[in-house]
């Protein structure tokens, strides 16, 4: 500061005593200490600097875990058809219809069987034994939940839920539960895992991955989807371990996988292949792919030469008996790998890569079938390309799916478009892209969440709506 002909200067620690003299020093502490708290309080709402939630502690029993079961009047659905995961039975987004399905929809689209609010995400739903499955998030609550409902009606039978205040982060919930016969578990957007009873919703076990095996919670919370396995709960906590396998019925850790490298949790899903005639689980961690074995966890191979420095969101998407196809956004393109058996080992070996342009997927796991790969473009044009990578054919301009779901049912094609809420049905092969019927079923508001589909049954959701569509013959 200049006065006159002399430059006067200021110190901090000089502005610093003349505050403590003019508020005095006991004014001047508690103004500190709610400005701390403030700040803490903000902190806590940070998607990758939550403290551990005490009452989802690994020594904490069933019993102190501050959640609560509510039960409801629904009923499950008279129906045999199953998608208990993450992409249906076989995890790769296909279907296969027990009866027949609508060749072409009505003018006001398939008959909606119902429809329900749900917390703001991309969550999709499973379905088994009448049953649909979600976790969600209870905005009134402010609480995580795994909701069950009737298939029928979609009426609520059932939901869990624990008090965990997060922020919308391009929104909260995004993952697909894993269902069996007694168990529905559950990966939360904090990286808790729930293991409760399928038909009561009563808790069995829980975990919180952070505090106990120092996962870092991924940017716009977790996206990994958990796998049921041989009765056991396969996991991917990239920290200390990388990968788990867990006992259903005890929550017991069975095996582990070393991490000695570092490689963190990504929005990717384990999937589950055999190669080489040794069942294994695949996963993309943040500096690579990982085979392991699914008897007892040892490391088969590894491939570090596909990564995503921001987020990988996508799968690997399983084709045929040796080989992987890698894809993701941020410029990544698509990768495609032979992970071949010599002896006890296995070498993987790159096949081709193509731009992000040319052949690619940013958010949805691409769909392998007859020989041939469906993605959906960074333009939000579903495309399609043989197994060597060369693109056959990109569907019109009238189709814009954006980060929204697709899926094949029945040898169509049903994509979703994630801003208007159309839902369009498509023939799909060598010879092109044919639509069938369009018809809009959602407001639109990012429609990004995985569909389910069961006895005729098709599932979809945008942000805050989830509706149950009528796709059969009769």
């Amino acid at each position: 500061m200049k006065v006159g002909s002399r430059n006067i200067q200021i110190s901090v620690t000089s502005v610093f005593a003349v505050v403590l003299t003019l508020l005095g020093f006991g004014t001047l502490a508690q103004w500190y200490g709610r400005a701390k708290s403030a700040t803490a309080d903000f902190s806590e709402r940070l998607p990758i600097e939550h403290r551990p939630d005490p009452a989802l502690s690994p020594t904490a029993p069933v019993k102190d875990v501050r959640g609560w079961l509510v039960v409801g009047q629904g009923t499950p659905a008279d129906s045999t058809g199953s998608w208990p995961q993450f992409r249906g039975p076989q995890r790769d987004g296909r279907a296969v219809p027990a009866a027949p399905l609508l060749a072409a929809w009505p003018a006001g689209g398939p008959t909606v069987l119902w429809r329900t609010a749900v917390g703001q995400g991309y969550a999709g739903p499973a379905i088994h034994k009448g049953r649909v499955y979600l976790a969600d998030y209870d905005h009134e609550h402010e609480g995580t939940a795994v909701r069950c409902l009737s298939l029928g009606d979609g009426a609520e039978m059932w939901r869990y839920v624990y008090p965990v205040r997060i922020k919308q982060n391009h929104g909260m919930s995004r993952t697909v539960p894993a269902v069996t016969d007694r168990y529905v578990v559950a990966v939360t957007p904090l990286c808790h895992v729930l293991c409760l009873d399928a038909a009561t919703g009563e808790l069995r076990w829980k975990m919180d991955m952070v505090p106990r095996f120092k996962t870092i919670v991924p940017p716009w919370y977790t996206g990994q989807c958990p796998v049921i396995d041989g009765g056991r709960a396969i996991l991917a906590p990239g920290g200390e371990p990388f990968m788990i396998a867990v006992d259903l019925a005890t929550g017991e850790t069975v095996w582990e996988v070393p991490n000695p490298g570092g490689w963190k949790m990504t929005h990717s899903s384990i999937m589950p292949v055999e190669f080489g005639g040794v069942r294994q689980y695949v996963y993309c961690g943040s500096r690579g792919v990982i085979g392991v074995a699914a008897d007892d966890g040892r490391v088969l191979w590894r491939w570090d030469q596909w990564r995503i420095a921001i987020a990988t969101s996508p799968s690997p998407a399983v084709v045929g008996s040796d080989r992987l196809l890698l894809t993701g956004d941020y410029d990544a393109g698509s990768q495609m790998v032979r992970v071949s058996r010599r002896g006890e080992t296995f070498d993987v070996a790159e096949l081709w890569r193509r731009a992000a342009k040319e052949f690619s997927c940013k958010q949805h796991t691409p769909v392998a079938d007859g020989g041939r790969l469906y993605a959906v473009l960074p333009d939000g044009h579903l495309a399609c390309a043989d197994l060597g990578g060369n693109r056959l054919w990109r569907s019109p301009s009238s189709l814009n799916s954006g980060l929204a779901p697709y899926m094949l049912v029945g040898g169509v094609m049903v994509v979703l478009s994630d801003e208007t809420g159309e839902l369009v049905m498509a023939e799909v092969g060598a010879g092109g892209y044919k639509e069938l019927a369009r018809a809009k079923v959602l407001d639109g508001n990012q429609a990004w969440g995985p569909m389910a589909f069961a006895d005729g049954r098709l599932i979809v959701r945008d942000l805050t709506e989830m509706v149950c569509l009528d796709l059969r013959a009769e």
